[in-house]
């Protein structure tokens, strides 16, 4: 019986993926729209730091080119982040836009499992968007990444993927409890991401409680451990302090926002907001 369970939930986490799969092909023009919004806003960035030299500062060019590798590594990093974060977000919206949320939220599978399966998907589909989008960026500027570990880049990464995932399901809760405003709410949460996690600028620019909130921010340790890969080369022993921090936070924010999702969605169904349209 365990073992058909198993089969079971594994069909249906598959099954999650393909049906976002095929939500992405049926929007495919919008797909294409945001992309190249997130193409045109990296590219914005790397061009601000480039625009610096005209002032001819000469002697600065080897600070100029550092500032904009720094611009470019964070605006592509965010790319990615911010795209996990909106479609895990929105995974409730994508529902009611489909019309499939009271089918889903009725099916006979774990909530968990469906959780897990757009995550996973939405994972996928930001590795290959910001490939993409970092194609591009090497294409247009001389991007020296000779002193980059690629190795501790990637556990970075991995680790990050935890906390991520937390955070995602976490404001996903928001579009289910509030139909009309939860939305909006998402955008807002994403906007003071943007801010405190230092994307464009050390986090130690910001105020006192900016500051603070930065350094709860899992998205900052992300940023810094995988710019210091990419730039200096920091070794997978000196990036373990932060590796270690995000494997901490994912642990406590994955079981939190699944366990609040799971209480959202019995006050959604008690209330009656589990329906298509707010």
């Amino acid at each position: 019986m365990t073992g058909n369970m198993l089969r079971w939930e594994l069909n249906a986490f598959v099954g999650f993926i393909e049906r976002q799969k095929n939500l992405y092909r049926r929007y495919w023009a919008w797909e294409g729209v945001w992309l190249l919004y997130n193409l045109v806003s990296v590219l914005s960035i790397g061009y601000l730091a480039a625009g610096l030299s005209t002032l001819g500062l000469e002697q600065g060019q080897a600070n100029l080119h550092q500032t904009q590798l720094y611009l470019l590594v964070g605006a592509l990093l965010w790319t990615y982040l911010s795209l996990v974060f909106f479609e895990i977000a929105f995974a409730i919206t994508w529902e009611r836009w489909e019309g499939t949320i009271e089918y889903t939220f009725m099916a006979p599978i774990k909530r968990l499992t469906h959780l897990l399966g757009v995550s996973a998907a939405s994972l996928l589909y930001g590795i290959a968007r910001t490939a993409i989008i970092g194609v591009g960026v090497v294409l247009l500027f001389r991007i020296d990444l000779s002193h980059a570990n690629w190795l501790t880049a990637l556990a970075i990464f991995a680790a990050a993927t935890l906390p991520l995932l937390g955070l995602g399901i976490f404001t996903s809760i928001l579009p289910l409890l509030s139909p009309e405003k939860g939305e909006q709410m998402a955008f807002a949460v994403q906007g003071v991401l943007l801010l405190i996690s230092g994307v464009y600028y050390p986090i130690s620019v910001l105020p006192g409680p900016l500051h603070l909130a930065g350094i709860l921010s899992p998205l900052t340790y992300t940023l810094d451990g995988v710019r210091e890969a990419l730039l200096h080369g920091l070794s997978l022993a000196g990036a373990l302090p932060d590796v270690a921090i995000l494997l901490v936070m994912g642990i406590v924010l994955v079981p939190a926002s699944v366990w609040c999702f799971g209480r959202a969605e019995e006050r959604a169904k008690r209330l009656g907001l589990l329906k298509r349209s707010g």
